[in-house]
């Protein structure tokens, strides 16, 4: 028994840097048109590797969403989270001050972290010695530091945390800074996923474990979820940030409303370090607590952004998570993958796939599949191939 009352959670305001767009009308515009940022990597000479394609964010400056002294003491995991979290916040009008600083707060999850900075940092290290390490090396590294930075920036004095759960990084933060306002233990939240991990030593270690697309002479049409061609996924960088408001704290302050956030359901397969349990009932469990947190019945969805890796292990799995779940509804649902598009941006994704979903909402328009040219026959729901 809750001994408080549940307050009801909109999005206000939203932010992005994704591989097909530096804003959010960018984004949605290359969403909508199909268009995929996969390209070439050119953030190292990947000659060497495997894989040498990536979804990466083009022609991002720092400089242009804080100070120069501030940029260099960030990895660029953290600069995407505060360049997005100024963009949610001026989206939704929200003027943070004296007044309610301690009622806005940041929760903002990553996969990885500073794993460029670690990486320089060891070359520093082996060729040049211990003393001449940067004295930022840690505080740049560690994952919290985009959420620290962020607060910093906006001067968010409520809440701040970081989910470092792999994938579900950024859905994880999105679901917790939910739980924070529906609770009344804040007004409002700056909350989503960043990811910056187009490194070498992150492709070595994925293209080691046979996880990553090897279509290096044909990357925009490497990331093909529920396609029976798909040969592994596409490493992608950016975020997605967007801003939770009590109903009556945006209603009052005259804020445009995106959507609403009504339900959250998280489970764990405890099955394997990597690969979903077969059946996908961890993922079918979490819907269906979502399904119930939210008080909605399965004929009452319309959409899903799935996971939708391009991945043979989760592809099926999760068809067969939404089905079980959702049973003869299933088939009635669009289920899309933006990844297609975007490539898999890791504990980034469930913050860009957040501002999708919610743009799909606001806009009644539906983000296609790009690439699903011959459909797994494992994968038989309505991904909404391109027109």
């Amino acid at each position: 028994m809750t001994n408080f009352e549940l307050k009801r959670v909109v999005v206000t305001g939203l932010g992005s840097l994704t591989p097909i767009g530096n804003t959010v009308a960018e984004y949605w515009e290359g969403l909508l048109a199909g268009r995929s940022g996969i390209g070439p990597i050119t953030r190292f000479d990947a000659s060497r590797h495997d894989c040498r394609i990536a979804g990466e964010v083009k022609g991002f400056e720092p400089v242009d969403h804080m100070d120069r002294k501030d940029a260099k003491r960030m990895d660029r995991f953290a600069q995407f989270a505060v360049a997005a979290s100024g963009q949610a916040v001026k989206d939704a009008e929200l003027v943070i001050d004296d007044s309610n600083a301690a009622q806005v707060g940041v929760i903002i999850g990553t996969g990885i972290g500073g794993l460029k900075v670690l990486e320089d940092q060891q070359e520093i290290y082996l060729t040049r010695g211990p003393d001449r390490c940067s004295p930022f090396m840690i505080p740049m590294m560690i994952a919290n530091m985009a959420a620290g930075m962020t607060a910093i920036h906006i001067g968010a004095k409520g809440p701040n945390s970081c989910s470092v759960t792999a994938c579900a990084a950024g859905s994880n933060s999105i679901g917790d800074a939910f739980r924070l306002v529906q609770r009344g233990y804040v007004k409002a939240m700056v909350c989503g996923g960043t990811e910056a991990a187009v490194t070498p030593l992150s492709i070595a270690g994925f293209a080691a474990c046979k996880a990553l697309s090897l279509r290096n002479d044909d990357p925009l049409h490497a990331s093909r979820p529920f396609d029976r061609d798909r040969d592994g996924f596409v490493l992608g960088e950016g975020v997605g940030v967007l801003v939770l408001e009590e109903l009556e704290y945006a209603l009052n302050r005259g804020a445009r409303i995106y959507a609403e956030m009504v339900g959250y359901g998280l489970t764990c397969d405890a099955y394997h370090m990597t690969s979903p349990v077969p059946g996908g009932e961890g993922a079918s469990r979490a819907i269906e607590m979502c399904l119930k947190d939210a008080g909605l019945q399965p004929d009452e969805i319309t959409y899903i952004n799935a996971h939708g890796t391009s991945t043979g292990a989760n592809d099926p799995t999760e068809t067969a998570a939404i089905k079980n779940a959702l049973g003869k509804n299933a088939y009635n649902i669009a289920v899309s993958s933006t990844k297609s598009m975007t490539g898999h941006l890791l504990g980034g994704s469930g913050g860009i796939e957040a501002v999708a979903t919610v743009k799909a909402i606001a806009e009644s328009h539906i983000p296609p599949t790009i690439n699903l040219e011959n459909p797994d026959p494992d994968c038989d729901l309505d991904y909404v191939p391109p027109s």
